[in-house]
């Protein structure tokens, strides 16, 4: 599988899963508030927090109708085009919170919906570009962004598997060929029912490149069986309080979860190992005493031809394995044995 990297983190099959907290828009366009979504990012130990570059003015029409998880959470009389402009970080605001997260040490990504918005953020100098599951079937756009020849990590939300044949197609026609997908559930929240995780495993055999999970669902299981399945990336959604106004922070983890779920990834990766099967060298312990070893059945004289009946299985597992009954049976004791007596090639002739 291919591999990419962004500002020094490796992505790939072999390397930690690269974590991505979703801030978004839970900002509420309070310059302030992206701050804090910051320092929340840099303490539960995200490898990346990511916004979302826009102009209202080059995204929706006037009229556009909220989506139905934008109403639930929304003023129901505002425009989608008034509430996403009131969401709107300028220029200014994006280089301040680049700076920010460079002082953290704390990657800055940022999804632009815009060939314009893109533009910016290559003069802000982001490591690579997120593009979102509503641009999947924009080719001219992601050629746009592809043609800047940065890391690509693509979400693949709402779209048939043909869909991100032509998405990745375009992308590579541009000749820049380091791009991860994400599989992704397009509503807020998602029902774990709908996730279908395998569908990573799917895209990963069609395209061979990495591949990740963009959780919407509530809590963070879902995400914690995306790396177990494998995923080389996970993006989660999380806002400083689910009862802040706004479309997305319902669909959100509060920073407990999010550290939390940090905590558990790097759980879920560690215990994933090398697939090899053999023990660990912690069990050397419990095997010396859960094993058995072949022992006297009973008194044996000195002498005496071994026989089945003679032997028996016993802990500890310090001794001959029951394996090697078969060449014992037979042979003749050197010297009387005691019953419970751990046999050794030793004792015998």
């Amino acid at each position: 599988m291919n591999t990419l990297k962004v500002a020094g983190h490796q992505i790939g099959q072999d390397y930690p899963c690269f974590v991505i907290a979703e801030a978004g828009v839970n900002h509420n366009g309070n310059l302030d508030m992206a701050h804090q979504l910051i320092d929340v990012a840099t303490q539960v130990g995200a490898d990346a927090i990511k916004f979302q570059t826009f102009k209202a003015a080059h995204l929706v029409t006037a009229n556009a109708p909220k989506a139905a998880y934008q109403l639930a959470a929304t003023d129901a009389g505002e425009s989608q085009f008034e509430m996403l402009q009131r969401l709107e970080l300028d220029a200014n605001a994006h280089a301040a919170l680049v700076a920010h997260c460079r002082e953290k040490h704390l990657v800055f990504l940022s999804t632009p919906f815009d060939e314009t918005s893109a533009d910016l953020l290559e003069t802000l100098g982001v490591p690579a570009f997120k593009t979102p599951s509503g641009e999947i079937t924009n080719l001219p756009y992601l050629s746009h962004i592809a043609r800047k020849n940065k890391p690509m990590i693509v979400s693949t939300g709402m779209a048939f598997l043909g869909e991100v044949e032509t998405a990745v197609r375009t992308i590579e026609a541009t000749g820049n060929h380091a791009f991860a997908l994400l599989h992704c559930v397009s509503n807020y929240p998602a029902n774990p029912t709908d996730t279908n995780l395998r569908a990573m495993h799917t895209m990963a055999r069609a395209f061979n490149v990495p591949v990740g999970y963009s959780d919407h669902t509530p809590g963070i299981e879902v995400s914690l069986a995306a790396v177990a399945l494998g995923a080389c990336i996970v993006e989660k959604h999380f806002t400083l309080d689910r009862n802040l106004p706004g479309p997305d922070h319902r669909a959100s983890a509060e920073p407990a979860e999010l550290a939390t779920l940090v905590r558990g990834i790097r759980i879920v990766e560690a215990a994933l190992g090398n697939g090899r099967k053999q023990p660990a060298a912690s069990e050397a312990n419990t095997a010396a005493i859960a094993r058995k070893s072949l022992v006297a059945a009973y008194d044996i004289p000195v002498g005496s031809l071994l026989t089945e009946a003679m032997i028996a299985f016993k802990r500890p597992g310090t001794g001959l394995p029951p394996a090697m009954r078969e060449f014992l049976i037979g042979r003749v004791t050197r010297t009387a044995i005691s019953a419970g007596t751990l046999l050794t090639l030793e004792l015998l002739a």
